[in-house]
């Protein structure tokens, strides 16, 4: 993981994990919407062990009313534990600025996947760079609102 690697742009990681949820959530957006020039949302689902909600800020893309995230883990072998909780119980909650409200999630499909990874990758050419470094197929997620 460096920038030596084509195609790869190191993000500003002055703002992650709880403090950008817990920065997020106090300003209602207004700080941590923009995450290096892209816009994020808080995802909120149910850990499949503690049953205690779980939040995560991340990157999205939009397709029709339904929002997309994906489950790179920068290109990790494993699932994000948000995506392992997303598969136990596909409710779950997202914030985009000061709106909240929830949504089912389901990965897509085969079929639809090409068209929905190029949306992601319009707006964050990384995870082209994360599929690289992984056998896993990184999954690409549907929210649909509820």
């Amino acid at each position: 993981m460096s920038d030596k690697e084509p195609g790869y742009k190191a993000p500003d990681i002055g703002l992650v994990g709880a403090e950008h949820v817990r920065r997020y959530r106090e300003t209602d957006g207004e700080v941590g919407y923009l995450w290096n020039g892209v816009p994020t949302l808080l995802l909120t689902t149910t850990g499949r062990k503690s049953g205690q909600p779980r939040t995560s800020a991340l990157i999205f893309g939009r397709d029709a009313e339904d929002y997309l995230v994906i489950a790179s883990k920068g290109g990790s072998p494993e699932h994000p534990e948000w995506y392992r909780n997303l598969e136990a119980d596909p409710k779950a909650e997202i914030q985009v600025r000061a709106e909240r409200f929830q949504v089912a999630a389901r990965t897509a499909t085969a079929e639809e996947r090409p068209r929905l990874w190029g949306i992601m990758t319009g707006q964050w050419p990384n995870y082209d760079v994360y599929q690289t470094r992984t056998d896993r197929h990184i999954p690409v997620v549907v929210l649909t609102p509820v």
